[in-house]
C-alpha cells in the first residue's frame, strides 16, 4: 500500500498543535485525573474547541494513551537510538531520569495519577501499565543479570525481587515527593535506594533477623 507523504509525515504546525495539546493534557490530567480532566479543559488551555482536539487525537481514551507514551518518548530523548541502556547503565539511566523529574513535576504528577488510577476496572491505560510494568522488569532483570556476570556474582535468586524492588522504590518515592516536596530529595533518596538494592544483589548482607536483639 503507498503511504502519501501527508499521511506519513504530520505538516510542522500540525506536529506543534498535538505537542500543545499533549502538553496541555499533562498539566490537566495530572491535575484532575484522567476521569475529572475533561477534553473541554484541554481545548481551553490550548485555545480550541473540544471538537479541535478529538480531530487531532480522535477520542479522550487515545489522548490519554499518547499522553502517556509522550512521558516515555521524553525519558529516552537524549539517548543514543532512543533506548534505554543496559547493564549497569540502566541504574545510571534511572538516576539520571529521577533528577530531570524533579525539575518536572507535571510529567510526574500524570505518570502516578494515571498509573494509579490504571488498576481500577476497565480503565483505558490499564494494559499500558500492566504491559509496562512486564517489560521493565524483564529490562532489570537482565541488566542485573549483565552486571552479576561481570561481576562474577552467580547466586541470581534475589535477581526477581530486585527488579520488582527498584520500580516501586522509584514510583512510590514520586508518590512521596508529589505529596511533600519539602520532605522527600527525590534525586538523592531514588540514588540511595537504586544503589541499595543494586549491592544487594551484588553483595548481599546479613538477613534483617540477624539485627534482633537476643535476650
Amino acid at each position: 500500500m503507498t503511504t502519501t507523504a501527508s499521511s506519513a509525515t504530520p505538516r510542522p504546525e500540525t506536529e506543534r498543535k498535538r505537542q500543545d495539546i499533549l502538553r496541555a493534557a499533562v498539566d490537566t490530567f495530572g491535575a484532575k485525573g484522567s476521569t475529572n480532566g475533561t477534553l473541554a479543559d484541554i481545548a481551553d488551555q490550548v485555545g480550541i474547541t473540544r471538537a479541535g482536539v478529538l480531530h487531532h487525537f480522535g477520542s479522550k481514551q487515545a489522548l490519554l494513551l499518547e499522553v502517556i507514551e509522550f512521558r516515555d518518548r521524553d525519558d529516552v530523548a537524549d539517548l543514543d537510538g532512543k533506548q534505554m541502556p543496559g547493564g549497569a547503565g540502566l541504574f545510571v539511566h534511572f538516576v539520571s531520569t529521577v533528577l530531570r523529574n524533579s525539575l518536572r513535576p507535571g510529567i510526574v504528577q500524570v505518570y502516578t495519577v494515571l498509573s494509579s488510577e490504571s488498576v481500577t476496572d476497565d480503565h483505558p491505560a490499564r494494559a499500558y501499565f500492566e504491559q509496562r510494568y512486564r517489560t521493565l522488569r524483564s529490562d532489570v532483570d537482565q541488566a542485573f543479570r549483565a552486571l552479576c556476570a561481570t561481576e562474577g556474582v552467580t547466586d541470581l535468586r534475589t535477581v526477581d525481587h530486585a527488579s520488582a524492588a527498584v520500580l516501586a522504590v522509584m514510583d512510590g518515592l514520586q508518590l512521596q515527593w508529589l505529596l511533600d516536596p519539602s520532605a522527600v530529595d527525590l534525586a538523592a533518596a531514588s540514588e540511595f535506594a537504586i544503589q541499595a538494592i543494586v549491592n544487594g544483589v551484588l553483595h548481599p548482607g546479613p538477613p534483617l533477623s540477624a539485627y534482633l536483639d537476643e535476650d
